[in-house]
């Protein structure tokens, strides 16, 4: 049996199907209730709270960690669930990191995510790390003010990086948790482009045939947004990547292709399939 946390957002929903579609077993967890697919157990819990994942993780033998952005705040203890994990009897642990941990190793919130990584790497279990820059589902946060408004609201709005699609995220996962190839290694995963938040919108305007106007936020109204929803160190950390990213930060990954043998969707393509949410 796998379990999946983070099991309904945009990474564990596709990668929970994807392991159903395989034939697995599979525990989908979660913070709140939603629907999962046919034959997947469901179980609510907060990771901020390690135990609550004990019944979840009881038979497992797989086990995908997705940490929430509170889990990156001071005084939170992620690395305890991979102890309760190896204590649980799971033999591997594919976790969701970021590529700032590579990129930007000094700030706050990746020298929290690399204390977990180190964790699992010393836990002796079997372990694959994924290190994902800029998720294209970020956008949803436009999908209200795209349908209401017809604008889209970001800083920074002529700087890109390779953001890259939660479906290649998790089927990359997925291959981590079920072949024995992927055991100990660190892949990082971007799109196949370098697209600006302007970019974006008119990639979304496209989709829809109507107009989206982009109004670019400043740095401090952007802050303000995303700490309704993170930890102030985490947003921070994000927007001094989006608004001047490295040249490692810029480089396009050949990872996902190496791992599913085709390239990484672009923005547009991610863009056509959810462009429900938007309308």
């Amino acid at each position: 049996m796998i379990v999946v946390t983070g099991a309904t957002g945009n990474v564990g929903r596709p990668l929970t199907q994807a392991l159903a579609n395989a034939g697995e077993q599979v525990t989908a967890v979660s913070r709140h209730a939603a629907p999962v697919p046919d034959g997947v157990r469901h179980i609510l819990a907060d990771l901020a709270d390690p135990q609550g994942l004990a019944p979840a993780l009881d038979g497992a033998k797989a086990l995908f960690l997705l940490l929430s952005g509170d889990l990156h705040a001071p005084g939170a203890r992620p690395a305890d669930i991979i102890d309760l994990a190896a204590a649980s009897g799971v033999r591997r642990v594919v976790l969701l990191s970021s590529q700032g941990v590579a990129t930007r190793p000094t700030g706050p919130s990746r020298i929290a995510m690399r204390a977990v990584e180190d964790a699992l790497r010393e836990s002796g279990l079997d372990w694959s790390v994924l290190r994902p820059g800029g998720f294209a589902s970020n956008a949803f946060a436009w999908a209200e003010s795209v349908r209401t408004q017809g604008t889209a609201a970001a800083p920074f709005g002529d700087v890109g990086v390779p953001v890259v699609d939660p479906t290649d995220i998790a089927e990359v996962a997925a291959a981590c948790l079920l072949d024995d190839r992927h055991t100990g290694g660190i892949f990082e995963l971007t799109g196949p482009e370098v697209i600006t938040p302007r970019q974006q919108a008119e990639a979304i305007a496209s989709a829809l045939g109507s107009p989206v106007r982009f109004h670019e936020l400043t740095r401090e109204e952007a802050k303000a947004a995303m700490t309704r929803f993170v930890p102030l160190e985490l947003a921070d950390d994000t927007l001094d990547i989006i608004s001047a990213p490295n040249p490692a930060e810029l480089r396009i990954s050949s990872d996902v292709e190496q791992v599913l043998g085709r390239a990484p969707h672009r923005f547009n393509d991610w863009a056509v399939r959810n462009i429900a949410a938007f309308r």
